[in-house]
């Protein structure tokens, strides 16, 4: 993950504040909330774009009643909004980690193989929407109780033992809210800085809220069945690891971190328990409120009110001016300031009469010059001010808000004409395409990946020929979208609707 700060802000809690800006919409967590309140789960799954692959009483059949029932309260209990909210992320953009299987909840003796609540991510190529799913895992490959037949195998269907919430169920969990303080740290000082323990290699310049580690670690050794003086490892980086030992001198103190008795061979260290990231690093949300980049009423409200308490509020916070609905923007034309707001349901230039509008309209499309009025509108439709804010809620899967911000620009019956703006609507839809294809069971992998195969030598007769050197490979929605805009772009510029000068939406 890149660190690099900006303006002294890590890119990291730049990258966390466009998060919590546009991943959770509060209309999906209101919309969620009211029917987790209802005792809807499924439904507040559905709000929060989560697809339900269980089926209780396959469950029932299988394991009996008595575990069925604890994963029904489970439901019950599930905030899938903030389940969401805190899911692990990749940089840059802040997309949902893909191929995860996360665990919830375990259903079983410690150490054991028991069945498993567990929350999955699609594949990198099929994540459009950002849609996750529930499911049951019990130990063996893809297949689980009430799991869809036509549904294709994920790629990663064992949970990951870096990342899992079945020893942090405040994450999810609506019923411990309470918890989220005191197990993130709320109530001390920030621990930035990592203990000076020999063999330590330098960690990067990301705050891991060691402070916690030593009694995190000894809850993930219970949960394992070890005892809860023994070992284990932090993942540091890519290809880091640093294995720690539970120290006291008897069971009446509490442990500490200390260095390891004797020297681990690489294989030994693999096969220690790993602390979760969710207990290895700092909660994003204290992060962000400590440094000032996002007030506490932006927060997700069970997370707003667990440290709202515990942190300060933060004077540097500013909001962005809202704009009133129906606001018309201004353009100097022809000496005089005219007026572009919504009209009969699109944007227009309302201080023009049909008839100028409709000669000048002319005049662009045999070549003239377009009135500054026109190129505003123009620019509007094709790169508009508000083209950022678009993009995020795309990237997150908020299509629906999306298109609010469109419609309420451009207006309801506007026709999108070529540029960026439609080039990531069209984008986002065909991506939804394939997200659709890969539920459905028609694609299991990238379509791309037999052709990659084939040219390293493992394709084939026709992966050797889609390797060949004079190769174009089809254009079609998977190829790049620079690719796609040099390929498909006009022969000639329109010089006269070039962009006026500033933004003015």
């Amino acid at each position: 993950m890149a660190l690099h700060p900006v303006n002294g802000i890590p890119t990291r809690l730049l990258m966390w504040q466009r998060v919590r800006e546009y991943a959770v919409p509060p209309s999906m967590i209101e919309t969620a909330t009211a029917r987790r309140a209802a005792g809807d789960w499924a439904g507040a799954c559905a709000a929060a774009r989560i697809d339900v692959d269980l089926d209780l009483r396959a469950v029932a059949d299988r394991h009996g009643t008595d575990l069925t029932a604890r994963l029904r309260a489970d439901l019950r209990r599930l905030a899938p909004d903030l389940l969401r909210w805190h899911m692990p992320r990749i940089a840059p953009d802040g997309r949902l980690r893909p191929g995860l299987t996360l665990t919830l909840a375990r259903y079983g003796s410690p150490g054991a193989v028991p069945p498993c609540l567990v929350v999955r991510t699609p594949p990198a190529w099929a994540d459009a929407g950002q849609r996750m799913s529930l499911a049951v895992w019990e130990g063996s490959g893809n297949d689980g109780p009430g799991r869809p037949s036509y549904a294709p195998p994920h790629p990663h269907p064992h949970p990951e033992r870096r990342f899992r919430f079945d020893l942090h169920r405040h994450l999810w969990d609506a019923g411990r809210p309470d918890d989220l303080a005191r197990r993130c740290g709320a109530d001390g000082p920030p621990s930035v800085s990592p203990p000076g323990l020999p063999g330590l290699p330098s960690l990067p310049d990301s705050p891991w809220a060691v402070g916690r580690w030593a009694a995190e670690a000894e809850t993930l050794l219970r949960a394992e069945g070890l005892p809860p003086r023994g070992a284990f490892t932090v993942r540091l980086g890519a290809g880091r690891r640093a294995a720690f030992a539970l120290v006291a001198p008897d069971d009446g103190h509490a442990p500490v971190l200390g260095p390891v008795r004797e020297p681990l061979s690489p294989q030994e260290v693999a096969a220690l328990p790993v602390l979760p990231e969710a207990a290895a690093r700092t909660l994003p949300d204290l992060e962000l409120l400590r440094a000032g980049l996002v007030a506490a009423e932006r927060l997700h409200p069970l997370v707003a009110g667990a440290l709202a308490a515990s942190v300060p509020a933060a004077s540097g916070v500013v909001s962005a001016p809202v704009r009133p609905p129906g606001d018309p923007h201004r353009v100097e034309c022809r000496g005089e300031v005219h007026r572009i707001a919504l009209k009969d349901g699109v944007l227009s230039a309302v201080d023009h009469d049909r008839d100028t509008l409709r000669r000048e309209e002319l005049m662009v499309a045999l070549g003239g010059p377009a009135l500054p009025c026109l190129r505003a509108i123009d620019t509007a439709h094709r790169t508009p001010a508000a083209l950022p804010a678009v993009r995020e809620r795309l990237v997150h899967g908020d299509v629906s808000g999306a298109l609010a911000v469109v419609t309420g620009l451009l207006g309801p019956d506007a026709v999108l004409r070529d540029g960026p703006l439609r080039e990531e609507l069209m984008s986002a839809a065909a991506r939804r395409v394939d997200h659709g294809l890969f539920r459905a069971g028609l694609v299991a992998e990238h379509p791309a990946a037999g052709v990659r195969a084939g040219a390293v030598g493992g394709g084939g007769a026709s992966g050797a020929r889609s390797a060949e050197a004079d190769h174009r490979p089809r254009l079609d929605r998977r190829s790049p979208l620079m690719m796609r805009r040099k390929r498909n772009g006009l022969s000639r510029p329109r010089t006269g609707l070039s962009p006026v000068n500033g933004p003015f939406f």
